[in-house]
């Protein structure tokens, strides 16, 4: 099971009442207010974790409080601090609120950490309320209430590239044979019922590419058609744009009409999809009818980067890897430096 949304109710710990308490001890005869103050109530803390890939655990437990504080003692005790309630969260995951239908917290960062709810304070004991003039105060203050709400949790896989393509297209071979990971592959549609994220590694080279490979699309995706609209928003955050096509011209599919569907696909979800770099990954080039009809799609398409493979063959596949970390890292670079001349 995937589970990338979930909606939450969470409370933060209310705060502990304050204590009224007077002195009795033996040989004192002027004891004096002595009640302690309320402890705090626990935040609710959101953390960014790489262990967790997904919001399996929150489908099944969709509330979470944190604990109140204590209330104030006598001999001027203060009550306990409530305990904050901690939520590990898989990186990617944009806290909405349900109320405004705003971003909260994006949690982009290993570790990041961040209060979500306040706990409230803890009420004051009568021991506060001493003066000259108020030597026995029967005088406190309750603890404040913690924050509520009610939250969504959405997760947007990060990833460096994002792999898109209709069904069969040989997304999931493609993510086998360049990545850990190991998607179901067949010869049937939607081999792949979940947004799949594998690492690309280099013998040569320290640095890594991630690569989401999501669900196959199908015409009408953006209107919910299919299993490909339920993920689009995991491509979102993806610097490049992997295009898979079918150059094999089965069943009398062309890969021209193929790419134009899927970026239009792509701009009815979300315009900005399309600002994104892409390339193409030109599969299925152990077929024979496939050199002509790559010729013809280079024409249609003069100005795209289109790498041939054969996943069959595994053809092409270094070559494949090779540009994609060019690419991944220049825009990285590239980042950097917008990055440096927007803090001048």
């Amino acid at each position: 099971m995937f589970v990338d949304e979930v909606m939450m109710s969470l409370k933060a710990g209310d705060g502990g009442d304050g204590c009224m308490s007077f002195r009795r001890e033996k040989f004192i005869p002027k004891g004096g207010p002595d009640g302690g103050d309320g402890g705090n109530g626990g935040n609710v803390i959101l953390k960014g974790d790489t262990n967790i890939t997904d919001l399996t655990h929150y489908r099944f437990k969709p509330t979470a409080k944190a604990q109140s504080g204590q209330p104030g003692k006598g001999s001027n005790k203060h009550g306990r601090q409530g305990k904050n309630c901690r939520l590990k969260l898989p990186l990617g995951t944009v806290v909405y609120s349900t109320i405004t239908e705003r971003v909260v917290v994006d949690i982009t960062e290993p570790g990041q950490t961040v209060t979500l709810l306040k706990g409230g304070r803890g009420g004051k004991g009568n021991t506060h309320f001493k003066s000259s003039t108020n030597r026995s105060p029967r005088e406190i203050t309750h603890g404040t209430s913690g924050e509520e709400g009610q939250f969504r949790f959405v997760l947007k896989c990060i990833a460096d590239v994002g792999l898109v393509g209709f069904p069969n297209a040989g997304k999931s071979s493609l993510t086998n044979l360049i990545t850990r990971a190991h998607p179901k592959t067949g010869a049937y549609p939607f081999t792949t019922l979940q947004p799949q994220i594998g690492i690309i590694e280099y013998a040569d080279h320290y640095e890594r590419v991630h690569l989401a490979d999501i669900p196959g699309l199908i015409q009408g995706a953006h209107e919910n058609r299919g299993l490909g609209h339920r993920f689009l928003r995991h491509i979102e955050r993806c610097s490049l744009l992997l295009l898979i096509l079918d150059m094999g011209g089965v069943d009398g599919r062309m890969p021209w009409d193929d790419y134009n569907q899927l970026i239009e696909e792509l701009r009815l979800y979300n315009p900005t999809l399309l600002e994104k770099p892409r390339m193409v990954a030109a599969n299925k080039m152990d077929l024979p009818p496939s050199v002509d009809i790559l010729k013809t799609f280079r024409k249609k398409n003069p100005d795209l980067a289109i790498q041939p493979i054969s996943c069959l063959a595994r053809e092409g596949l270094e070559e494949l890897k090779t540009t994609l970390l060019e690419k991944v890292l220049t825009l990285k670079k590239a980042s950097l430096e917008d990055a440096s001349n927007s803090k001048h």
